[in-house]
């Protein structure tokens, strides 16, 4: 089996400086999640000269479920962010890749990404372990104070009204059991924390019922095909006796010598509830165990799942002071399960309105956020919500990939569609045809 050009990064490169909580009573903004677009913000917010405390839950390096796919759009934001050599996109821990290559009923094409003027040609792949600590590494270069270990139970009010947040409430626990609790006051609060949102349901920001919903399951494998230039997606699912599976699968090669393998399952799907999500995985992988090293003597680290939130299945956006980011806005794209880049892209368009907010001095300049972020992604994920309510059905979906896969030019278009990757001012009928999609189409 070959091995890995690099050993994992250290954990001591992993862990970003830290500051003592005790010690901070105030700030311009609180970022509460320092996940991709926490940090981002906070990393953004800094470089603007504004004072930001960043907290999360846990102590880095940290895991998270996730497929570790970078699409162009994320290596957009790494490349703002100073974080990725632009010619090479090498950093440590890092493996970058030139498309997509998607299996679907009996054909196998591999896509490069498209070559666009607002975006990079190229994708890359980094465990979350990784990839988050270089983001809030990045965040705590730019003078953000990071305290981790740290929960938030919610937000303080700046009078009894509770019409505007003043800060957040926080509460750890030392090594020897003692508990710590206190208040970080500050004048805008970023709600960064994740599907689960403690802020977002302190101010009574429910999800919507009506928005699509997925349950990730992935695990790793070590594999000798570590080394692959092309990301896999799967989108008809069977197991080792041939049987058709709901759901999306995924193959994404590391730098470390192992495979990414995971599934997503819609909401739409009938089999979303009481579904076993491990064995699910299980029975898929032991189906491509030739090919892939899948093997349960190849397998590394545990089975983990989680939900993704997709098309805004939060909102408002603003409420009170608080602007939501990512995963707790449900910020994923229902077309396919990507939610890194929007929660970094949310970052910096939060960066913006903050800042111009602190100078203003008006809460009401914050509805900025959420009305821009309707603008740019509400029609796009509205169609993302009828795509979810076709392909949740598996029999649709077969039918799709047996007769649309193999012709290279409709799955050129549906690479760019799903992985909404278009010019602004395209040249490409491709293009046309998608951003008039996304312009006729009500804002989700």
């Amino acid at each position: 089996m070959a091995s890995a050009p690099s050993p994992t990064v250290p954990d001591e490169a992993l862990r970003p400086a830290t500051v003592d909580l005790d010690a901070v009573e105030r700030a311009d903004v609180v970022v509460v999640g320092a996940g991709p677009g926490g940090a981002a913000t906070a990393a953004h917010l800094a470089r603007r000269g504004r004072d930001v405390v960043l907290l999360d839950k846990e102590s880095f390096p940290r895991d998270k479920v996730c497929g570790d796919g970078l699409t162009p759009r994320v290596v957009r934001e790494l490349l703002d962010l100073g974080l990725v050599d632009e010619a090479t996109g090498r950093s440590d821990g890092w493996a970058t890749q030139k498309g997509l290559r998607i299996h679907g009923g009996r054909t196998v094409m591999e896509l490069p990404w498209p070559q666009l003027d607002d975006w990079p040609a190229w994708g890359a792949t980094a465990s979350r372990r990784v990839f988050d600590a270089t983001i809030a590494g990045a965040a705590v270069r730019s003078g953000a104070r990071l305290a981790s270990g740290v929960s938030v139970t919610g937000p303080v009010w700046r009078d009894a009204t509770e019409t505007r947040a003043a800060g957040v409430a926080w509460r750890s626990e030392d090594e020897d059991g003692t508990i710590r609790e206190g208040v970080v006051r500050a004048p805008v609060v970023i709600a960064a924390d994740g599907p689960g949102s403690i802020m977002a349901k302190r101010l009574g920001v429910e999800r919507s019922a009506t928005r699509p919903m997925a349950v990730g399951v992935r695990s790793y494998y070590r594999s000798r095909r570590w080394d692959d230039e092309w990301i896999s997606s799967f989108l008809n699912l069977t197991d080792a006796d041939g049987g058709l599976l709901s759901g999306y699968g995924w193959i994404f090669p590391l730098d470390d010598g192992t495979l990414n393998v995971g599934l997503g399952l819609l909401s739409t799907s009938r089999e979303f509830r009481g579904t076993n999500y491990r064995r699910m995985l299980s029975a898929w992988a032991g189906g491509m165990a030739e090919e892939w090293d899948t093997t349960e003597e190849h397998h590394v680290g545990p089975v983990l799942s989680g939900p993704i939130p997709m098309g805004f299945n939060r909102v408002p956006l603003h409420q009170r002071g608080v602007l939501l980011v990512g995963d707790a806005g449900g910020m994923v794209n229902p077309f396919n399960g990507e939610g890194i880049s929007y929660a970094m892209e949310a970052g910096r368009l939060a960066a913006d309105v903050v800042d111009r907010a602190l100078t203003t001095r008006r809460t009401a300049d914050l509805d900025a956020y959420d009305l821009e972020l309707r603008r740019r992604w509400g029609g796009y994920y509205r169609l993302g919500h009828v795509f979810a309510e076709l392909v949740g059905n598996p029999t649709v979906m077969h039918v799709c990939t047996e007769y649309g896969m193999p012709y290279r030019q409709l799955m050129e278009l549906v690479l760019k569609l799903m992985a909404h990757l278009t010019d602004g001012s395209p040249a490409d009928g491709k293009d046309v045809v998608i951003n008039t999609l996304q312009r006729l189409a009500p804002a989700a």
